[in-house]
Parts: C-alpha cells; structure tokens; sequence
C-alpha cells in the first residue's frame, strides 16, 4: 500500500524490521537497506534494469531475504517542488509494485530525493573513489541518502 506521508507509513510498518531505500533511475535502480532499529541506511546494490517483472522479482526477492518491513521511494522532485515525468514515472513504478501479490502488504512511501545524487557523488569523491568504482556504486550510494532522510524523519517522529 502506498502511503501519501511518513506518518500513515510508520504506522504501517511492523517493529524491528529493516527498510529498504530505493533510487529508481532510467538504467538502473540503486538499493539501501536499513538496520532493523531505523537507526542508519546502507548502500547495498545497483539493479540493472531490464523490464519491470524481473526489476520488482529482484525487489521481492531483497524483501523477503532481509525481512523488510516496508519500501521508501526516491521521488524526484523539481528544485521548485513541483513534479515532473521522472517523478510520475516514480509513482507509476510504485503503483505497479504494490499491484504484484508478493509486495501487496509491504508499506511503501516516498521520499523527496533532490539532490541525492549530488551529495552521494561529493561523498565520494571526498572518500577518494575511482571514476569507475563511482559510476558502480553512486545509485545505491544515493538511495543510501534518499532512504537516511526518511529514517531521521522517522526518528523525530518516534520521538515527538
């Protein structure tokens, strides 16, 4: 189910399970996973996309290997706040994972991901990565960003 803010998503998440981030790119989707506290997001792997059915069954199938409690979408905003094709493109894929049965009951929400890009590459450039190390690595570094944000919004919410 996807829901339309971080509070209504919190509360539909079952307790001590992960979250998995994702920054959803026209070549290929990057993937973050959450510690099962919501304390801090990993990169985890870049998914070449290929079509929708394999991209979301190696999505079902990160799901159910760490036992993930809910989805948080990088929704790709326009720097005045407004959406564009990228980001209805982001809803439309969104809609389409929780229309298959293996994902009907993981939570999903979205989360605003403008530069995320820019603040993964800066971290890795200051961490002295290869061009091509980068180029491998910058998508999952991203939803590692996208996924972060949510986490310590959830975190002050938790606490409010």
């Amino acid at each position: 189910m996807i829901h339309d803010t971080l509070e209504s998503f919190a509360a539909a998440t079952p307790p001590m399970r992960g979250l998995i981030g994702l920054d959803l790119g026209t070549k290929t989707i990057g993937v973050a996973l959450s510690d099962r506290l919501l304390n801090s997001a990993t990169a985890l792997e870049t998914i070449k996309r290929k079509k929708f059915t394999l991209d979301a069954d190696r999505l079902a199938e990160l799901v159910t290997q760490h036992e993930v409690g809910g989805l948080i979408l990088g929704l790709p905003r326009n720097m005045d706040g407004s959406e564009g094709p990228r980001a209805q493109a982001t809803r439309a894929f969104a809609l389409n994972l929780t229309r298959r049965q293996d994902l009907t009951d993981v939570p999903l929400a979205f989360w605003d991901e403008r530069l995320s890009t820019v603040a993964a590459e800066k971290a890795l450039l200051e961490a002295d990565t290869t061009r091509r190390r980068r180029a491998e690595v910058i998508d999952a570094v991203a939803a590692g960003y996208i996924l972060q944000g949510a986490l310590d919004r959830l975190r002050h919410l938790r606490s409010a």
